[in-house]
C-alpha cells in the first residue's frame, strides 16, 4: 500500500471516529468499546487480551483531556497504546493518541515545550507516530523541534546527554535518559531520513552511559555525576550508591530499540552488544527465584524491606524476549522473561467495575540511597507501569505483529 494510500485510509478512518461520537464527545472517548465482562461471583474473568482491556480501562478512566500533561509517563503509556492500535487496528485507539497531541501542537506544527530535559523529549515519539499514520506536515515540524534541540543540548566531555540543563542536573548522567530520547531518535531517523547523524548518536548516547554507569555484576548504577559535585555522587566513580531497577529497566529496553534500528555494520554495535549482554546476566542472577519479577534494588532483593517492582519486571521482560528472539541474546533468556511475564501478570487482575487494576507501581524517583527507594510509594495504574506493561504484552504474546511493525522501537 502506498503512503499516501495509507495517509489517506487513516485520515477517513479518524473522521468517522469523529462523526460517530455523539456530542458528549469527552464521555465517547472515555467508554470502552466493549461492555466489562461479565462478573461471575464478584469475580470477573480474566479477559484473553490484557493489552486490549488495559486500553480500554485506561480510556475510560480518562479522556485525552484529563490524561495528563506533556510528559513521559504519559507518552510512555500512550505509546504502548499505538503498539496495541497496530496489531488490532482499533481506530478509536489512535484518535485518542491524536486529540492528545492536539492538545500541544497547533495546525502550523507549533509545540510549547523547551525541550530542557530529556524526560520532556520522551511523548515526541508520538509526534513520529501521528506522522507515519496521518501524513500531517505539523507533525514533522512539531518532532524536527526536539531533533535540533539536540545540536546545542549539553553533553558531558565525552558526549552524553545532561540528563536536564537545570543546575541541579548539570553534568549527570541518570540511566533513565536513554530512553527519554533514544527510541525517538531512530524512529525519528526512520521517518524522516535522518539516518546519518541519527543512528550514530543514539548507540553513542548508549555506549556513553552504559561506560559510567554499568558494574562489574553486569547492573547499571541508577546515575553518573562528572563533576562530583552531586550529593550522591562516589569520590571515586561519580556514580550513585544503588541500582535502581526502573532506571536499569529504561536502559535495557532503549538498549534493544536502538539495536533493532542501527544497521549490522555500525561500529559501536559490537560495543552495545557487550553491555546489553553482561546486562542480561546480571538479570538473570538477580530475578526473584519466587515470582519471577525483579526488585526495586535489583542486587539486593534478601533484604526484608526490598520488593518486587511491576514497571521494572516488565521492562527487563520485554528487553530479555526481544533481545533473545532478535539474536542480541542466547535464546535460553526467552525463559528468563517467560517467568518474568508469569511474575506480572501475578500483579494484574479485573476489579469490580470490570477494569484491569496494575499494581505495585513505584512512582517517580530522584536519585537517592536505599532507604529511598524501597520507601517509594507503590501505586495501582501508574502509567510508568501501564506503559511498560503494554510493551511487554505486545512482545511476550503478540511476537509476530511486533515483528512485522519494525518492532517495538519503530514505526517502519
Amino acid at each position: 500500500m502506498s503512503s499516501r494510500l495509507r495517509c489517506a485510509l487513516t485520515a477517513a478512518a479518524l473522521a468517522l471516529v469523529t462523526l460517530a461520537a455523539p456530542a458528549a464527545g469527552a464521555d465517547a472517548l472515555a467508554r470502552p468499546a466493549h461492555p466489562a465482562p461479565a462478573v461471575e461471583a464478584a469475580t470477573p474473568r480474566a479477559p484473553a487480551d490484557w493489552s486490549s482491556a488495559v486500553v480500554d480501562s485506561t480510556v475510560a478512566r480518562y479522556t485525552p483531556d484529563t490524561i495528563g500533561g506533556w510528559s513521559y509517563p504519559v507518552g510512555l503509556y500512550l505509546y504502548g497504546q499505538y503498539l496495541v492500535y497496530r496489531r488490532t487496528h482499533e481506530p478509536r485507539y489512535l484518535s485518542y493518541i491524536k486529540e492528545y497531541v492536539d492538545r500541544f501542537v497547533d495546525s502550523a506544527g507549533k509545540i510549547g515545550q523547551g525541550f530542557n530535559s530529556l524526560d520532556s523529549m520522551q511523548a515526541g515519539r508520538l509526534l513520529v507516530v501521528l506522522h507515519h499514520e496521518t501524513g500531517q506536515d505539523r507533525y514533522r515540524i512539531a518532532a524536527q523541534k526536539i531533533r535540533k534541540r539536540l545540536d546545542s543540548y549539553p553533553r558531558t566531555a565525552d558526549g552524553g546527554f545532561w540528563h536536564a540543563t537545570a543546575a541541579s542536573r548539570a553534568h549527570q548522567l541518570w540511566g533513565d535518559g536513554v530512553y527519554m530520547v533514544n527510541p525517538f531518535l531512530v524512529e525519528y531517523a526512520r521517518e524522516f531520513g535522518d539516518r546519518a547523524y541519527a543512528y550514530d548518536e543514539a548507540a553513542r548516547q548508549l555506549t556513553v552511559y552504559g561506560g559510567h554507569l554499568q558494574e562489574s555484576n553486569g547492573l547499571l548504577k541508577h546515575a553518573y555525576d562528572e563533576s562530583g559535585a552531586a550529593g550522591w555522587a562516589d569520590e571515586d566513580t561519580g556514580r550513585s550508591s544503588e541500582s535502581w531497577c526502573r532506571a536499569v529497566g529504561w536502559y535495557s529496553m532503549a538498549a534493544v530499540d536502538v539495536l533493532d534500528a542501527i544497521p549490522a555494520d555500525h561500529p559501536r554495535r559490537a560495543r552495545l552488544l557487550t553491555v546489553l549482554r553482561r546486562l542480561a546476566a546480571g538479570l538473570e542472577k538477580y530475578q526473584d527465584p519466587a515470582t519471577g519479577r525483579w526488585f526495586q534494588v535489583v542486587d539486593k532483593g534478601g533484604r526484608s524491606d526490598n520488593w518486587t517492582e511491576t514497571s521494572c519486571s516488565s521492562m527487563f521482560t520485554f528487553a530479555l524476549a526481544r533481545g533473545a528472539r532478535q539474536g542480541y541474546l542466547d535464546a535460553g533468556y526467552a525463559d528468563v522473561a517467560e517467568r518474568g511475564f508469569q511474575g506480572v501478570l501475578e500483579r494484574i487482575s479485573l476489579g469490580g467495575d470490570g477494569r484491569t487494576e496494575l499494581s505495585g507501581i513505584s512512582v517517580g524517583t530522584n536519585v537517592g540511597d536505599y532507604g529511598f527507594y524501597v520507601k517509594r510509594p507503590r501505586a495501582t495504574n501508574d502509567f510508568h507501569g501501564l506503559g511498560a506493561f503494554l510493551i511487554m504484552y505486545e512482545q511476550l504474546r503478540h511476537p509476530a505483529a511486533a515483528a512485522a511493525h519494525g518492532g517495538p522501537g519503530g514505526t517502519a
